[in-house]
């Protein structure tokens, strides 16, 4: 029988064939965007930010990494959190969503995707810069999953000042309280909670290892949490309770339009990146799994840099 030989053909001509799911070209996977100026009160929608964010609701597909799996999301109705909220109960996790009241209907359109999952999701508004409701959200979570093995601290609050002498004590107060106390808080409060094999992922950024000049209070905060996490993550190694972190680069959410951007940059956000392009929450998601699920049983104090190749020293 003749042998018959593969024909050659270029990785460009090769890839039209292949999974678009499994094999694609990053720096083409999602649109290069150039958002126009634009403003949302703090804290800003996905429904209403241009253009809209992928959030994995139509691409994410899980294969059961988080079977049984028992979650509390904060900042989990849009953005980054949303897009955690979306994996994890594709995963099989079933997931507690923590949001600002005023984002209630961000939050119900994630409620509907971990749902369509087959999922429970449980909606808990409030203000983590509120010692008392992070108290009560760790209960409150506990009791309607059943019980708690995963914490994940993503929500945060970014506004950008371009002069020192414009940022208030308040301002400084309240990025202080939500961005590094409420992750202080929760997790004291989750850790009586959680049984050996647990999780804590945190939310750090880039800008805890290159910080922009008009962002030194969110900069401040990030570092924070880099140093929290390593030092939580040794203290909880011998109990089988992992913490991590995931440092996002710029990845377009509505925290940017609710002046955590300069409105004339907006418009460049993410371009001056390596493969020249803001990131998009879905992006992030995986990470997250990969850090929850028993597959990084090895991985304790790590952050996960996610930031389209910028280079961190």
């Amino acid at each position: 029988m003749a042998r018959t030989t593969p024909s050659k053909t270029s990785p460009q001509t090769s890839s039209t064939s292949t999974d678009q799911l499994t094999f694609q070209n990053p720096v083409t996977r999602f649109p290069n965007i150039t958002p126009p100026r634009q403003d949302q009160p703090e804290p800003g929608l996905d429904q209403e930010l241009i253009p809209q964010t992928d959030r994995g609701q139509g691409s994410y597909r899980g294969t059961g990494r988080l079977e049984g799996r028992r979650a509390l999301i904060t900042g989990a109705d849009s953005g980054i959190g949303a897009a955690i909220a979306i994996a994890f109960a594709r995963e099989g996790a079933d997931v507690a969503l923590s949001y600002l009241p005023d984002e209630e209907e961000d939050a119900q359109e994630i409620r509907a995707f971990v749902e369509e999952a087959g999922r429970r999701a449980f909606l808990f508004p409030g203000d983590l810069s509120d010692a008392q409701f992070c108290d009560s959200l760790i209960s409150d979570a506990v009791e309607a999953l059943g019980g708690l093995d995963a914490l994940v601290n993503n929500a945060g609050r970014q506004i950008a000042v371009e002069d020192i002498a414009d940022v208030t004590d308040e301002q400084w107060r309240n990025t202080f309280d939500t961005n590094i106390r409420a992750i202080f808080r929760l997790s004291k409060a989750a850790i009586p909670h959680l049984p050996p094999g647990s999780t804590i992922v945190n939310s750090t950024s880039v800008q805890a290892y290159k910080p922009s000049p008009h962002l030194v209070d969110y900069a401040a905060t990030k570092a924070a949490i880099d140093n929290f996490t390593k030092s939580l993550a040794q203290q909880l190694a011998e109990t089988g309770i992992r913490v991590n972190a995931v440092a996002p680069g710029p990845i377009w959410t509505p925290l940017q339009v609710s002046d955590g951007q300069p409105k004339e940059a907006l418009p460049q956000f993410g371009k001056d990146t390596p493969i020249g392009r803001a990131g998009q929450p879905t992006e992030l998601a995986p990470a997250y799994v990969f850090l929850t699920s028993p597959e990084s049983s090895y991985v304790i104090g790590e952050v996960l840099h996610v930031n389209g190749g910028t280079p961190i020293t």
